[in-house]
């Protein structure tokens, strides 16, 4: 059981014996005590006065005797500050929490027991390589995924790829223009580098014949509808829309150069799916729910044939869900993906890993499957994040201005070796080894520089600050796990019984802090926000430091102390390896 839990329970029943007053255990309110404070945990008492009609001094007294008195092998002391009860724990109570964290087999937690939760992400377009928004988009989502995974629940991760539109046509102009049968094997560039390589140099033509027809005396607006490379890109979406043979065989062909390279980068930063939906095969969803919508009289009918929903009502506005052509549109094809998502899956919920650029579509859709009376309707949920950023500015993908996510990996397994070989911290490795030790820091920083921030603020990247073996980094946390493990190298833990000890304050925080990791775990699974996890990590191996500076292990005053130590100094490595884990970031062994 949680210790707050078990603590809320004592005192619900002291609460009955004491007072004959009955609360459920879960309402009372109980955090860590303040730092500024003595205690352990810290009982609200406000809600409690009012109901008992006594002062919140004169109930946090009467309380803490009776939990004392009824409960001396747990609580050992109270005080009252104000409205606060705070209650300090035995010593013999947090020895036989160690031993049992340490025979613990899983970290796993049930609060999630038989829910299914799908969790879509990355979702890339199939003209440019993967970039830095993409992979903070990519860590969240999988993170979140693990997350929800140690909580107990049955994940799926999805990704839908944007393999269509005039976009990906782009592209394929380029290359019809451009290329002189260039491919990624003859080129040896990576298959996504090699088409996103294209859409800049449309982009780059566009710009040219633009500038050329407005010498000429069109507008801006006229030239770009003009100009032949946009002329013929449009054509080429027509054609796909018919099914010529030939443009669906270079589109093929490109795409699958895409998805080469897609899937190596996924290798490389550790991310996995279970099910890839592609817009190809998905566009034309939905057009179901909008005949059902209009026989219901949850959509109406324009002059043009156009088909609208009204959701002014809602505090947004009319929203197309059908052209007058009778095509689709992204809310008509997301309403009938989400369909199909769950004929496959049934999921309890289905979380959409988008940035906040989409918050209106996504209120729209799930307005409209509320509407609908859709079963999954209550389960969509929104993970919106803010937009990544460099100290330069925003990226652009057209300007070619876009930070490619290959070439951020690259510049970071840089960045690791120099910094590393410069606080001498590698010893007797070999080349191999050093290769791997360097891709790990690289990625542990990348990952927890962009996962350490609330997914829904802007954040500036920094490849430089991310990789500091000092700061609120990922390679601090990781450092701190390998000098966990040189030192549990030279001695481990037994098995025998901790004996009965008294803790001292660095030794009190430290298995306070290991006792925080249910409930943290829990807070980021209901936020659906790893931050919460990578400040946990931070914070245990900073605890762990302080401990450490203070407190020798090996050379303890006394055998007892050195059996307490050595098994915090265990528990602590094996938490933050598993927080860890939870945001997709391994931990060396020595370093």
């Amino acid at each position: 059981m949680r210790i707050i839990a078990q603590i809320k329970e004592l005192i619900s029943s002291s609460l009955k014996e004491a007072f004959g007053y009955s609360t459920l255990a879960e309402a009372l309110v109980i955090n860590t005590t303040k730092p500024e404070f003595e205690g352990d945990y810290t009982l609200v008492l406000f809600s409690l006065a009012k109901p008992l009609k006594l002062a919140p001094e004169k109930l946090g007294e009467q309380l803490g005797e009776a939990l004392v008195n009824q409960h001396p092998e747990i609580i050992a002391r109270f005080n009252v500050i104000k409205g606060f009860l705070n209650l300090t724990l035995t010593d013999g109570f947090w020895l036989q929490f160690l031993e049992a964290q340490s025979r613990q087999p899983s970290l796993q937690e049930p609060l999630l027991q038989g829910k299914k939760v799908m969790v879509e992400y990355s979702s890339p377009n199939t003209n440019k390589p993967l970039h830095l928004g993409h992979l903070r988009n990519i860590f969240l989502g999988w993170s979140v995924a693990e997350i929800l995974k140690n909580c107990g629940a049955e994940v799926i991760k999805t990704c839908v790829v944007n393999d269509r539109g005039i976009h990906i046509c782009k592209s394929m102009i380029a290359w019809q223009l451009f290329a002189n049968g260039a491919t990624p094997d003859n080129t040896g560039i990576k298959g996504d580098h090699f088409v996103g390589d294209y859409y800049v140099k449309f982009n780059d033509e566009l710009k040219r014949q633009v500038d050329e027809l407005m010498a000429s005396g069109r507008t801006k607006q006229e030239a770009e509808k003009e100009a032949p490379i946009m002329k013929a890109t449009q054509q080429m979406l027509l054609d796909w829309e018919a099914g010529k043979s030939e443009v669906l065989s270079l589109w093929n062909t490109m795409n699958n150069w895409v998805y080469e390279g897609f899937d190596q980068t996924y290798r490389q930063i550790g991310a996995d799916f279970q099910k890839t939906y592609y817009e190809s095969k998905t566009y034309l969803l939905g057009k179901q729910f909008v005949a059902e919508g209009l026989q219901q009289g949850i959509f109406f009918t324009k002059e043009d044939g156009s088909t609208w929903i009204d959701l002014t009502n809602e505090g947004l506005d009319q929203k197309l869900v059908l052209r007058g052509d009778g095509t689709s549109v992204y809310i008509t094809q997301d309403l009938g993906l989400a369909q199909e998502k769950y004929n496959e899956f049934a999921y309890d919920q289905s979380i959409y890993v988008i940035a906040d650029e989409q918050n209106y579509h996504m209120k729209v859709l799930q307005l409209i499957l509320e509407k609908l009376q859709k079963p999954y309707a209550k389960g969509i949920y929104h993970l919106s994040y803010g937009m990544v950023e460099l100290p330069s500015g925003r990226m652009k993908s057209r300007e070619g201005t876009v930070v490619d996510a290959d070439d951020i990996v690259s510049e970071m397994i840089a960045v690791a070796k120099r910094k590393t070989e410069e606080l001498g911290k590698v010893k007797d490795f070999t080349a191999d080894e050093l290769e791997e030790l360097y891709r790990m820091l690289a990625l542990g920083a990348l990952k927890f520089f962009l996962l350490r921030v609330d997914p829904k603020k802007k954040m500036v990247f920094n490849p430089e600050e991310s990789i500091d073996f000092q700061g609120f980094t990922g390679p601090f946390v990781q450092y701190t796990h390998a000098r966990i493990c040189s030192l549990l190298r030279k001695e481990k833990s037994t098995d025998q019984p901790l004996s009965e000890t008294v803790f001292l304050p660095a030794e009190k925080e430290l298995v306070l802090q290991l006792a925080q990791y249910p409930v943290v775990l829990e807070q980021a699974a209901t936020e659906h926000n790893p931050s919460v996890l990578a400040t946990y990590a931070f914070t245990l191996a900073k605890t762990f430091n302080s401990f450490y500076n203070l407190h020798s292990v090996i050379q303890a005053e006394s055998a007892e102390k050195k059996q307490l130590r050595l098994k915090l100094a265990a528990q602590t490595a094996r938490l933050i390896e598993a927080v860890m884990s939870n945001l997709g970031i391994a931990v060396p062994q020595r370093m």
